[in-house]
């Protein structure tokens, strides 16, 4: 071996080392799942889209238990994709107001290093970091409505956003709410629309100082109610102010300390002011705005009729645009106020109603909306405006959509006929019916005034299983009608869950009735009388009902219907 230089051997060890041709991170990327971590105060920041702006009312309980015992539950912390700083993401902005407060009174370092668990950036990201602080700030202190109402309407612009712009409806926001964690009933978010719309300019201090849902909803129905007298009594009058600024300008004036707000104060003095520009009597003006507002779900009812409505739930006609004359408008139209327009409804390819032929239908274009709506109506439902008002209230007390003909007619199954349970929708089923035990009682009771048709409704007889009626046994069939229709209804209790062999030979002969007994028949032979457009109606809603009853019994039993 030869004798390395010792120079060789310096060269070497001064030598410099293998060095990175590749790209420098400035930082390191984020994990890509759940990490617990440390971060100190300089890198956190509080979420800026936060809906609590007011001060948390349990803001000193948490300083003193934070301070006695540490943080016990630390927040989760996010980062926007290229962001510097973490955000809290679901809640923890009281507590990060706090630490900092306890770092600058102790310099303790427990309060500027904070573990906590990272989560990643979803794709979702500002909609379930904004659902987030509002269900979790709903848990820790609560917000006050009107913080609610903002909230909700910046989720309602980030959901129309994701959807390219597309307008939300009430009814989807509330679905879309409630699939993110943050349920909220539709007549919640009808009234937080209107604080954010009509009180929030005017009484600001009042609404951020805590007045709750139950004076928001006084507050808005005080509204409605002066805004239809004022429409009513203003008509062809040319007044200095219009109702909104009246209105904003009333409640301005009690915009002071929370605990001095009062509603009756409000309606004392929008009423006086009301029957000072309208030249009226002051209780003249009360007693009308008392009225609506004891009936707050029908407000779409002018204040007073020159005649008494009809006990149909069709609605009167709209006059045409620039009438002088305003026509009244159904109670129910109140449930569209505040949603999003629906298109235009089309009309419809065929009639129910008796008597039309093919050119009134081709022509339906043409007809008005009463026309159309009447046309839909095989025997009409009679109906009070107190019944309407109190549907209405649970209704939007509950959440659940009210099904109403005048709304639905041209846009969903558009039937309409009366008896023992008057049928406005064909299809859908009430919550409170959807029972087996109800169920049949209404499957039974169509049968029996189906078969009423044919004199046979006493020999319909109401059981506790199967369909929900049997066929007696011995009931006379006098003529083809009454057999055909005791056939049918033979077939329809007898093969829910029974042998179809009980019946003998109506199933041979229900094959040849079948036809003529729903559509009539033009052959030579006996003369036929097929079911009527009202039975026939009812046929449709004891089938709807039928099947929903398999499926609920199919469900209980495990084996739930494709």
């Amino acid at each position: 071996m030869t004798d390395r230089n010792v120079q060789d051997i310096a060269d070497k060890l001064l030598a410099e080392g293998f060095q990175r041709n590749g790209p420098v991170a400035d930082a390191l990327s984020d994990p890509i799942a759940d990490t617990p971590m440390l971060v100190t105060l300089d890198q956190l920041r509080p979420y800026d889209l936060n809906p609590r702006v007011t001060r948390n009312p349990l803001y000193d309980e948490i300083k003193a238990s934070i301070r006695e015992r540490g943080l016990d539950a630390p927040p989760a912390v996010t980062r926007r994709p290229g962001e510097v700083h973490y955000i809290i993401r679901n809640g923890g902005n009281t507590r990060l107001a706090i630490l900092r407060e306890l770092w600058a009174e102790t310099k303790e370092g427990r309060f500027f290093r904070i573990p906590c668990l990272f989560r990643p950036w979803p794709t979702r990201g500002e909609i379930i970091a904004l659902t987030g602080h509002l269900a979790e700030n709903e848990l820790h202190g609560g917000l006050t409505f009107i913080e609610r109402a903002l909230g909700v309407e910046k989720v309602r612009e980030l959901y129309e956003k994701e959807g390219d712009g597309k307008p939300l409806s009430q009814a989807e926001l509330a679905r879309r709410l409630a699939a993110d964690g943050y349920p909220v009933q539709q007549s919640h978010i009808s009234r937080m629309q209107d604080a954010v719309l009509y009180l929030l300019p005017a009484i600001p201090t009042v609404l951020y100082g805590g007045l709750g849902r139950h004076q928001v909803e006084r507050l808005a129905v005080l509204r409605k109610a002066g805004e239809r007298v004022w429409g009513h009594r203003a008509l062809g009058r040319h007044l200095v102010v219009d109702f909104a600024a009246l209105f904003r300008d009333v409640l301005t004036t009690f915009d002071a300390q929370p605990g001095e707000f009062s509603p009756e104060r409000v309606r004392d003095e929008l009423v006086g002011q009301m029957a000072q520009l309208l030249e009226t009597d002051y209780d003249t003006l009360a007693l009308e705005i008392d009225g609506l507002e004891s009936r707050p779900r029908a407000l779409m009812s002018e204040p007073r009729r020159p005649t008494a409505a009809p006990p149909s739930t069709v609605p009167p006609a709209t006059p045409p645009q620039g009438s002088p004359t305003p026509a009244p408008v159904d109670a129910h139209a109140t449930r569209a106020e505040t949603q999003t327009p629906s298109e235009p409804p089309q009309p419809p390819s065929a009639r129910m109603g008796q008597g039309e032929d093919n050119t009134s239908a081709r022509d339906s274009e043409q007809e008005s909306t009463p026309d159309r709506l009447q046309g839909h109506i095989v025997s009409p439902a009679s109906t009070t405006e107190r019944l309407q008002s109190i549907q209405k209230l649970v209704a939007d007390h509950t959440g659940e959509p009210l099904s109403d003909f005048a709304n639905n007619v041209l846009r969903a199954i558009p039937v309409q006929a009366g008896g023992l349970y008057p049928i406005s929708d064909v299809w859908y089923i009430e919550p409170g019916l959807d029972t087996p035990e109800r169920l049949r009682v209404h499957i039974a009771q169509f049968a029996r005034e189906i078969a009423e048709e044919a004199d046979l409704a006493s020999h319909m007889v109401p059981i506790e299983d199967g369909i929900g009626f049997a066929c007696d046994e011995d009931t006379p069939t006098p003529g083809t009608f009454a057999h055909a229709v005791l056939s049918l209804l033979r077939a329809l209790s007898a093969g829910y869950g029974m042998s179809t062999r009980s019946a003998g030979s109506d199933y041979l002969a229900l094959a040849d009735d079948l036809a003529p007994l729903l559509q009539g028949s033009r052959r030579n032979g006996p003369s036929w009388t097929r079911l009527s457009d009202n039975g026939l109606v009812k046929l449709f809603r004891l089938l709807r009902l039928a099947r929903r009853l398999v499926d609920l019994e199919a469900v209980a039993n495990g084996s739930p219907n494709s």
